[in-house]
């Protein structure tokens, strides 16, 4: 099974990259994390809504063709649900289960299309706060680990 990590980003600094390499190598074999970086459209500066509307469908066509066919597709929106660390392990421990491959999607600066939010089997908010890409990468890497370590029994996490 793979978790990937579909990131409609521009290049990262040093230390998200250095963040998430840490966490996914920690994960085992049977649930590795992967990332896949997808370049976003560029955005003239004055871009109105209907401009926005139209780079995020362009957007979405290629995260959906990224998606990987019958992978579950979970959508990172602040508008999801949101879940504790053990409701995230819960999950994690039924896709280990099934053996079906995970693409979380982390969209552009201007969040996911509609196309990605209905195609998505569920949407997912790690906060109600809008946060930098490169940190939503770690702070999932991290969360995506700490799930594991729950399912597995490693001591981890902490009550």
């Amino acid at each position: 099974m793979r978790l990937l990590v579909l990131a409609m980003s521009h290049r990262q600094p040093a230390w998200v990259n250095t963040a998430f390499a840490e966490y996914a190598k920690r994960m085992p074999r049977e649930a590795r994390v992967e990332l896949v970086e997808l370049k976003p459209e560029a955005r003239p500066d004055n871009a109105g809504q209907a401009a926005v509307s139209r780079l995020l469908d362009r957007e979405g066509q290629r995260i959906l063709a990224a998606v990987p066919a019958g992978a579950e597709c979970v959508a990172l929106d602040e508008h999801g649900t949101t879940l504790d660390s053990r409701g995230l392990a819960g999950l994690l421990r039924r896709w280990l289960t099934q053996g079906r491959d995970v693409a979380f999607v982390i969209g552009s600066a201007d969040g996911l299309g509609r196309s990605v939010l209905d195609a998505a089997h569920r949407t997912i908010s790690l906060s109600r706060m809008t946060l930098p890409h490169g940190l939503v990468r770690v702070m999932l890497a991290e969360q995506l680990y700490r799930a594991h370590a729950l399912v597995s029994g490693h001591p981890y996490h902490r009550d």
